[in-house]
């Protein structure tokens, strides 16, 4: 996937990882049918 195309409302959103805040993996699929997962990419102040 393009990392510029924008995904519409309903769509599955790409598999990805990040860090979590102990610094361990954490997959999107790895919470895939457990519970709804929002997603909110905030930006930064530093």
């Amino acid at each position: 996937m393009n990392p510029t195309m924008l995904i519409t409302p309903g769509e599955l959103a790409p598999d990805f990882e990040l860090l979590d805040t102990r610094g361990q993996p954490v997959r999107l699929s790895s919470f895939h049918g457990s519970k709804p997962i929002v997603l909110a990419f905030l930006r930064g102040f530093m």
